[in-house]
């Protein structure tokens, strides 16, 4: 199991994840106090700071940056699998806007995943409702924030002043969690084999489009998969875009 980092502040433990590229300067109990701050200003006793899932990291364990839920919903959680399709993270794909979700809102979109177990547990530590938002720093990261508990729908005014609490929270905190970079730097070139290979064209097209000889141009798109650390082209172009390159 990924370890990570568990602050107690007030009785309630926080629990904050480092990873190599995502370990946070500021100690986890100043984190924990900030977003727990945020949850009780609105009446809900748990939250989680989570990166927005896509491509290849899209489990709740490698996302998941700060949280207070009961360890026992942790662990049940890494080991479902079911962040990145969660009814919760699939509304919040289809608005700009905070919605409020009262019914499992972590459970699987796809019937055949609903898991009765995962609901009576989120249910019996009292994450009955949940109130979350997505927001993007300004290296235009988009992160989660999810505030859960018993209380009932937040007014207007309630979610307008909660997202802007987020806003200042990742104007102060982002800046711990460095951007995501290659290992080495791409070239001019290879970014542009990339780029026609995110469009749809073949290595003949590219070489053509380029007035390079193809060969050349399987060299650079084969150089960027080393760099990015792809095992094919379409990997290698995800990853790109993970980080802006294209």
């Amino acid at each position: 199991m990924r370890k990570h980092v568990r602050a107690v502040r007030d009785g309630v433990e926080d629990t904050v994840f480092p990873h190599s590229d995502r370990v946070p300067k500021t100690p986890a109990s100043m984190i924990g106090e900030r977003l727990g701050e945020m949850a009780r200003r609105t009446g809900h006793s748990y939250y989680l700071l989570a990166a927005f899932p896509r491509g290849d990291r899209a489990g709740f364990a490698v996302n998941c940056l700060a949280t207070n839920w009961p360890q026992e919903i942790i662990d049940f959680y890494e080991d479902a699998d079911l962040f990145y399709c969660c009814k919760l993270v699939n509304r919040l794909k289809r608005s700009v806007m905070p919605v409020f979700c009262d019914k499992a809102p972590f459970e699987s979109t796809a019937a055949n995943q609903e898991n009765p177990g995962l609901v009576k547990l989120f249910r019996t530590h009292g994450l009955k409702n949940t109130f979350a938002f997505t927001l993007h720093d300004a290296d235009l990261r988009q992160y989660i924030f999810a505030f859960s508990g018993d209380r009932a729908k937040a007014s207007r005014d309630e979610a307008m002043a909660q997202v802007f609490l987020a806003m200042e929270f990742l104007e102060m905190f982002s800046q711990d969690y460095p951007v995501e970079r290659p290992s080495e730097s791409l070239s001019n070139r290879e970014i542009e084999c990339l780029r026609w290979s995110a469009a749809g064209k073949s290595s003949e097209e590219i070489a053509i489009i380029l007035d390079l000889s193809s060969h050349t141009v399987v060299g650079y798109l084969k150089s960027a998969m080393r760099k990015l650390d792809s095992v094919n082209r379409m990997q290698a172009v995800a990853r790109a875009f993970r980080y802006r390159l294209l």
